[in-house]
């Protein structure tokens, strides 16, 4: 069955759009990021950008060619520190996974496109962890807790792999000299 001429057609735009935008979007606050100590989340927007990129991916391979008008409304916000970045983008992602895409896979089912309102609802779920991510990272901003924890952990250099143990990470890295920004929580998932 064609999408062609469908409100599906038009969501899938809409969808493709957003994240592409998302990506874009997110991209800039990596940069913004980077250069306010932050190298830890410039690499979750750069992430993060990369998943919205395969989620743009997956939705424009169900289009099928043509023109398609579509009219939407869209972020147009303006570049920030990264607080006000980070709470945009979970802002955005709370609006995706609560909101349009459930409603956009209620569509796709009327219309009888089960496959496309399975991948509407499986990006949502994405979606949500992004939401998770950037809200954490709000309240580790927010306390001053992102080169400081309460209890002794393991911080590691993203530059060299260095590890340090306490509450603090280092001002810079005693093996590779890189600042306190390269640090991060050492987490395991292996």
């Amino acid at each position: 069955m064609s999408i062609k001429g469908t409100r599906t057609e038009q969501n899938l735009l809409k969808a493709f759009a957003g994240e592409s935008q998302a990506r874009n979007r997110y991209n800039y606050f990596a940069s913004i990021a980077k250069k306010e100590g932050y190298v830890q989340i410039q690499h979750i927007f750069e992430e993060t950008a990369n998943h919205e990129k395969e989620h743009a991916k997956r939705l424009f391979k169900f289009l099928e060619g043509g023109e398609v008008e579509i009219t939407d409304s869209f972020p147009a916000g303006k570049l920030a520190n990264t607080l006000e970045n980070l709470k945009a983008a979970a802002e955005g992602e709370h609006y995706e996974f609560s909101t349009m895409y459930p409603e956009f896979a209620k569509i796709a089912r009327e219309e009888g496109f089960n496959d496309i309102a399975a991948v509407f609802e499986n990006i949502a779920v994405a979606e949500t962890y992004h939401e998770e991510r950037y809200n954490a990272l709000i309240k580790n901003i927010e306390e001053g807790k992102v080169f400081v924890k309460d209890n002794e952990i393991v911080w590691r250099c993203r530059n060299c792999g260095y590890n340090h143990k306490g509450t603090t990470a280092p001002e810079l890295c005693p093996a590779c000299a890189h600042p306190q920004a390269h640090f991060e929580v050492k987490a395991t998932n292996w």
